[in-house]
């Protein structure tokens, strides 16, 4: 009786890994970063500053937060866009609704990554940021200045704001990042990459959407976590269903 039983409870608790695996995924779908200002959960939070308003009915920035990113410099981090003389009002708009999405969006669960920095312990990585939206941050960009491809590290911290190393040089955004694909994918470490898809195609993330018409970055996130959750079946719990397939027949003719 007892081997009789063996391959259903095998079967079981391999049903049940893949379940519990799914599930993770799906708990990827609402959470917030484990980082500097982050909330622990995101919820409602009605008084969102101007361009973090979007994501004012389920963010993981409070209002304090909201308000600040959109000083330059702010004292969240101290980082100053203007390290190379002023940059082009619509240029900064781009800086802030990326620290919008940063700090508020409880959407970027699948591509968020554990990190061992002090100021954050999680970080997302390479989320595919909409065609156009990169695009445009570009166009917006490239006659501002800058000193520098990378601006996750390699600063002047000696004053307690960001200045440019030495032996760096101001030059256009254009010369430091050619491309919109070097723009979005270089200038944060891979946090973005330029995805193919265009706004509205829910494969994509957003960073700039009207609240009005919803919050288009949960269908993506969706996606993008089922996508995740079926792919890992096949190389683990996939083969050990199948694996299990024999005896199970046996355990039937029996």
């Amino acid at each position: 009786m007892a081997w009789r039983l063996t391959p259903l409870l095998l079967l079981l608790l391999a049903w049940t890994a893949s379940m519990c695996s799914a599930r993770n995924r799906v708990d990827l779908l609402n959470v917030c970063m484990d980082a500097k200002h982050h909330k622990t959960k995101p919820g409602p939070e009605d008084k969102l500053h101007d361009q973090c308003i979007p994501w004012r009915k389920n963010a993981c920035c409070s209002h304090n937060t909201s308000q600040e990113l959109h000083k330059d410099p702010s004292l969240l981090y101290n980082f100053n866009l203007d390290h190379c003389g002023k940059i082009e009002p619509a240029c900064q708009r781009h800086f802030i609704q990326d620290n919008c999405l940063y700090e508020c969006s409880p959407n970027l669960g699948p591509w968020i990554q554990e990190v061992n920095q002090s100021w954050r312990k999680e970080r997302f990585l390479d989320v595919p940021l909409c065609k156009e939206d990169c695009q445009q941050w570009w166009e917006d960009c490239r006659t501002s200045y800058t000193c520098k491809s990378n601006w996750h590290k390699g600063w002047d911290w000696s004053s307690g704001s960001n200045k440019c190393p030495a032996g760096a040089t101001c030059r256009t955004f254009e010369t430091y990042f050619p491309t919109p694909a070097a723009l979005c994918e270089g200038i944060w470490s891979h946090s973005y990459k330029l995805s193919n898809y265009n706004r509205g195609s829910g494969r994509c993330i957003q960073m700039w959407f009207d609240p009005a018409q919803g919050n288009p970055n949960e269908e993506v996130a969706r996606f993008y976590a089922l996508a995740m959750s079926a792919g890992a079946m096949p190389h683990g719990i996939g083969l050990l269903l199948l694996s299990l397939v024999p005896m199970l027949h046996l355990w039937l003719l029996s």
